[in-house]
Parts: structure tokens; C-alpha cells; sequence
């Protein structure tokens, strides 16, 4: 039987706009990055509390993954450890180790704040992902001067074809200060031709993250 990997689906959020399968969803200009992803979890109607705790990285990834995978049965497809994660960006978790630094560059009042540090690795927003989705398979964060499509591409493949996985959420997740970007895209194999949107290809993930630009 034939295997074909496909793009199912995919959601970006940047330049202040969600966009969803091409359709801008939610839009607030006015707006920092803070308050900007705190609407859209609202508007959303997102529940899940602990967001309030996340850093921007993680709060970005997450709410990305949370609309891409929205009014899908994903679940009832695929168990957890069949659904892997794999990300990258340029800056790893700098955004928050510069928070973290501040806490500590004053030895007189030096107060390291815990909440802070425990987001200094970017494979925590894998993690967050992870346990509100209670996914248990692959998940690997890479750092990439820029998105890498031909990489990405490669690497998933090896494991959809291996077994290893049989359906990924992958991207680009980005925060630097007041500027961020996230485009995630919904991978799966099938036994269906044409299939999804789109296959599963460097030109065809690079061409959806360009045209949502």
C-alpha cells in the first residue's frame, strides 16, 4: 500500500492577525504582544489556566497548536505517542533569558524568579503542547538562522516512514521582544492521494509560510 504525506492543515499567527487554513480569523493592531495573545485566547474561548503563567514563546506555540488543532479528531485518530512536535526558531529562548538575567544582575537585590526560569529552554513550549494535548510521541526543538523547510521536511519524513510517527504539528516559533511570528503546520500520513491540501513538500510549506506573510 502507498504512503503519502500530506499537509492537512495549518495556522499562523503574526503582524498582529490569526490566520486559519488562509482565513484571517482574529485581528487586534492596536495592541501589544502581550495583550495580543491574551485576546486571542479569550476570543478563543481558550480554557486552560496555567496559560496565564507561560512565557511569550510558549503562549505563541501554544495558542498556534490550540486553533490548528481546533474542531479536529485528532484524538480519536491517533493515540498520544503517535503525534510528534517539532519546531524551530532563530533565537531559542533568548526572549525569556534576558528576562531571566535581569532578575539576577543585581546582587543586592538579587531575586531569581523561578516562573521565569523554568521557560529558559524553548523545548518547554513542546512541553506545554504536549500536556494539554496529552501527545507523547517525538518532539524535538531546532535552532535554524532561518525557517528550514528542506530540514524540516527530511527529518519528518524518516520518522513518518520509520513509524515512528503517524501525524506531527511542525513549524517556525518565534519571539523576540515585541516581534514574533508562528506558522505551524498539520502533518499526517495517509493511503489517499491528494489528500489534505497540500503534500507534505519543502515547496509547499515554504509557500504557505510566504504567502500568509
Amino acid at each position: 500500500m502507498s504512503e503519502f504525506y500530506i499537509i492537512s492543515d495549518y495556522c499562523s499567527i503574526r503582524d498582529h492577525e490569526v490566520v486559519l487554513h488562509g482565513k484571517s480569523v482574529y485581528n487586534h493592531a492596536d495592541s501589544g504582544l502581550q495583550d495580543f495573545l491574551t485576546g486571542i485566547y479569550q476570543y478563543f474561548a481558550v480554557s486552560y489556566p496555567k496559560f496565564y503563567k507561560m512565557d511569550k514563546l510558549s503562549k505563541l506555540g501554544f495558542l498556534t497548536a490550540e486553533l490548528l488543532l481546533r474542531n479536529k479528531n485528532i484524538h480519536q485518530q491517533y493515540a498520544g505517542n503517535e503525534v510528534g512536535i517539532f519546531l524551530m526558531n532563530a533565537s531559542s529562548s533568548l526572549d525569556t533569558d534576558r528576562n531571566h538575567q535581569h532578575s539576577i544582575l543585581d546582587r543586592n537585590n538579587y531575586f531569581p524568579s523561578p516562573a521565569v526560569f523554568v521557560y529558559t529552554l524553548p523545548n518547554i513550549v513542546i512541553g506545554e503542547i504536549s500536556i494539554r494535548h496529552k501527545f507523547t510521541g517525538e518532539g524535538t526543538f531546532f535552532i535554524q538562522e532561518k525557517f528550514n523547510p528542506p530540514f524540516l521536511v527530511h527529518y519528518i519524513k524518516e520518522l513518518l516512514a520509520q513509524g515512528v510517527i503517524q501525524c506531527c504539528i511542525a513549524g517556525w516559533v518565534e519571539t523576540d521582544g515585541q516581534n514574533y511570528e508562528s506558522v505551524l503546520y498539520l502533518i499526517e500520513k495517509t493511503d489517499r492521494p491528494n489528500a489534505g491540501i497540500a503534500n507534505f513538500e519543502p515547496t509547499s510549506i515554504q509557500r504557505i509560510f510566504d504567502n500568509e506573510k
